[in-house]
Parts: C-alpha cells; sequence; structure tokens
C-alpha cells in the first residue's frame, strides 16, 4: 500500500470494536466512511462477504478458512514467469486438498485453462460445491480438475508440484494426528521422479521443513519458493491497483 502512494491503517480485532462483539455490517459501514478498501484476514468467508456488503468499498480477501485467492495470483504470476503461458499446464497439489489452498487451486487452475491433479487422503479433498463449481469453469477454459488419494499419480508428469502446511491456523493442537494422516504425501526427491524433469515446485509458506516438503527440495534447483514469495507483493499491488482505479 505505502508502495503504491497510499496510507495503511493496520488493525486487528483486539484494536476494534469488533473485538467486543460489534456485529460485522456495522464495523463495515464505518470502515467504508474511512478507508478506501479493505484486506482482511480472517477465518469465516461469510464475514467477509458481509463486510463486502455493507462497505462500499472494494474488499480483499487476504485470507479465510475457505479460500486464499490473492495467494493464486502470486502462484500463477510465478509460473507464468518460469512456464510462459499456463493454459495446458499440468498442475499437481499435494497434501490437504480439504483447506483454503486446495480449494483455491480448483478455482484457480480452471480459470486458467490448467489441468489440476489433487492428491489427498480420502475425506480431504475440496468441498464438492467447490469442485463442481471448477469443473464447470473447465468445461469453459479447457481445463481440468482430477481427484486422487495416490500422490504419485497425482505428480505424474506434471509441470508444476504444490503442496502446503498440512498444520493450518487453528489446526495447531491436531499437528501429530495430521503429521501421520499426511506422511505418504509430502513431496520428497523421490516423488518429484515422478514429475517432468524441468518441473518447478512451490509452496505458499511457512513451510514445516521434513514434513509436507523435504528440506533439499524446498531449497534445490527446481524450487521456486522464494520468487513466490516476493510475487505476493507484486500481485497484491496489482490487485489494489485495479480495483482502486475501478
Amino acid at each position: 500500500i505505502a508502495d503504491l502512494g497510499g496510507n495503511p491503517l493496520v488493525m486487528d480485532s483486539g484494536s476494534t470494536q469488533a473485538g467486543r462483539g460489534e456485529p460485522i455490517a456495522d464495523t463495515a459501514r464505518v470502515l467504508g466512511r474511512m478507508t478506501s478498501a479493505v484486506v482482511w484476514r480472517t477465518y469465516h468467508q461469510a464475514d467477509l462477504e458481509t463486510m463486502a456488503e455493507y462497505s462500499g468499498v472494494p474488499v480483499i480477501n487476504a485470507l479465510s478458512d475457505d479460500f486464499h485467492p490473492c495467494q493464486i495470483l502470486a502462484d500463477w504470476l510465478t509460473i507464468k514467469e518460469h512456464k510462459g503461458d499456463l493454459a495446458g499446464l499440468t498442475v499437481a497439489y499435494v497434501g490437504d486438498g480439504a483447506n483454503n489452498m486446495g480449494q483455491s487451486y480448483a478455482l484457480g487452475a480452471a480459470t486458467a485453462g490448467m489441468h489440476l491433479r489433487i492428491g489427498a487422503p480420502e475425506g480431504f479433498h475440496p468441498a464438492d460445491a467447490v469442485v463442481d463449481d471448477a469443473r464447470a469453469i473447465a468445461a469453459e477454459t479447457g481445463g481440468s480438475i482430477t481427484l486422487t488419494s495416490d500422490p504419485r499419480v497425482a505428480v505424474a508428469d506434471a509441470d508444476v508440484v504444490i503442496t502446503d502446511t498440512w498444520v493450518s491456523m487453528g489446526q495447531e493442537d491436531e499437528k501429530a494426528k495430521r503429521v501421520t494422516l499426511f506422511g505418504e504425501y509430502s513431496v520428497t526427491s523421490d516423488l518429484m521422479t515422478h514429475a517432468k524433469a524441468d518441473a518447478i515446485v512451490m509452496h505458499c509458506l511457512p513451510a514445516y521443513r521434513g514434513l509436507e516438503i523435504e528440506a533439499n527440495v524446498i531449497d534445490g534447483p527446481q524450487s521456486v519458493v522464494w520468487d513466490e514469495a516476493e510475487n505476493r507483493l507484486h500481485a497484491q499491488k496489482a490487485v489494489l491497483a485495479w480495483l482502486l482505479d475501478r
């Protein structure tokens, strides 16, 4: 925001009336009269939608329990830098497919005309409604969405291999259980032998090295994780500029 010449106002629940129970709609009405845009990282997707309904200014989902669209834009920018056109590429996402990243990759890949394979344990794929929406979009763009419980099937001949933490915000107490559940979905050097030789590896960070991704993979020659991290800055500036210009 500062880079674009704006004045960032950083707020959390402890510094607003929302922290003591003010309705989101009331907070939205006030913020909309004092700001040009709202960028919100929160838990409930419904709260973001309420903010968007009542604020009267652009509201950007910086992360919710259901979706993380800003990260997808940064990731697709990174893939374009390294692979060129997005349409037609095969992308593998392995790990927890039911989290906000898994669901966002489904919709994002479909929109870009990519072929997404999600490798996750049974019961940990994106919500049925999200998959249905993604497949409807893919039917128009030439992309596809494939769900599998075999990480090797997901990664086979992939152009891009993506993973994310197995322990998202609010799941810290489940870490031991999740490590056992997702163990075979770790992006290791062995798993990468199933992808194309020039495949790139991505992770939206922070990473648990040695769990969802091996240290020698995230630090290896196929990793573009640090480009991906930098591109969050550029992609999010683009989102703000695009919305405020309109």
